[in-house]
């Protein structure tokens, strides 16, 4: 049940992604600051109870996900087994439709790719700064995450408006008058 073009080895590599993709959405929902965020890959690497380095190969695409791997990222990931094997969005399995609904709740599939033209620019382009410093790119990637998901801190009051000099010479004028006698009328 492989969709046309994508063979086991893609297809699981598209849906440990996506899984990837929704661990760290849970992440970023239930704690938003940059802190939290930080060893993202190292958390998911030892939720599958693989080797983080490992978790790296798989995402660079230099190492595959076998069968027993496969196997243990659906038990450690709570999905139903042979799921990693199946495109996961409007072509997929049944039971995996069901599994993910009750995990979901009226939420339409997101697959984790880029849906047009501009997501795809936008992925690309991170990816080539990904790809050209890693160490860099991560660390500003979390910074840039942990500004964006940590909530606003509320403005104080503004301060009270300042008169403008105008108002403040009409004032001191008038403060002037108020203590001065009026001069006596010559006779």
């Amino acid at each position: 049940m492989i969709s046309p073009g994508h063979d086991t080895a893609t297809q699981r590599y598209l849906n440990a992604l996506a899984l990837f993709d929704e661990f760290v959405r849970t992440a970023a929902s239930t704690a938003p600051d940059a802190a939290a965020l930080r060893g993202l890959e190292r958390r998911f690497a030892e939720r599958i109870e693989i080797q983080p380095s490992y978790w790296s190969q798989i995402k660079g695409r230099s190492r595959q996900i076998g069968e027993r791997l496969a196997r243990q990222f659906e038990q450690r990931c709570g999905k139903p087994a042979g799921w990693l094997d199946h495109p996961q969005g409007a072509a997929a399995p049944a039971a995996a439709v069901a599994a993910h609904a009750t995990s979901s709740a009226a939420r339409p599939p997101d697959t984790g790719m880029p849906r047009d033209e501009d997501e795809r620019f936008i992925v690309e382009l991170v990816l080539t700064y990904y790809r050209r410093n890693p160490q860099r790119a991560r660390q500003r990637l979390l910074d840039l995450l942990g500004e964006v998901l940590t909530p606003a801190p509320v403005a104080p009051p503004p301060p009270a408006p300042r008169p403008t000099a105008a108002a403040a010479d009409a004032a001191l004028w008038a403060q002037a008058r108020q203590s001065i006698a009026p001069l006596k009328k010559k006779r």
